[in-house]
């Protein structure tokens, strides 16, 4: 499963996503990770939750971040929730063809690992692909 979260900033998206995990740390039986773009989260979700800071790897697209979500997966195969938070921000792009390609990989990825994913994207939900829609 996959879900996007979009709106623009400032509209809560991020509290949202921490008490996304909170629950799923609760509710769910496997890790807990969560991606996102600057070490700023710390303090806000329980230590349950394997926090990553995207800027210490220098992402540049989204074959990048494919091959550091799949790094995770073969180093713990007990993950059953990513979180990504501000896509568009950790990968350096803005909403394309590419951006389609990557929520259909997270959706078979899913399907084939029993990994959910939830991901935000800051920008008007207009701005979504019909694809992207999908997943809204």
């Amino acid at each position: 499963m996959v879900k996007l979260i979009m709106g623009l900033k400032g509209s809560g998206k991020t509290k949202q996503m921490i008490n996304l995990a909170t629950a799923a740390v609760q509710e769910e039986q496997g890790d807990i990770v969560f991606i996102e773009k600057k070490p700023k989260l710390t303090f806000d979700l329980p230590h349950k939750v394997r926090l990553i800071d995207a800027s210490q790897y220098d992402i540049d697209g989204y074959d990048y971040l494919k091959g550091l979500i799949c790094g995770l997966h073969s180093s713990n195969y007990d993950i059953s929730h990513i979180f990504i938070d501000s896509l568009l921000q950790i990968i350096k792009r803005g909403v394309d063809e590419q951006t389609d390609e990557f929520f259909g990989w997270c959706d078979r990825f899913s399907n084939d690992k029993q990994i959910m994913f939830t991901i935000t994207i800051s920008q008007d939900i207009n701005a979504a692909t019909p694809k992207m829609k999908m997943y809204v």
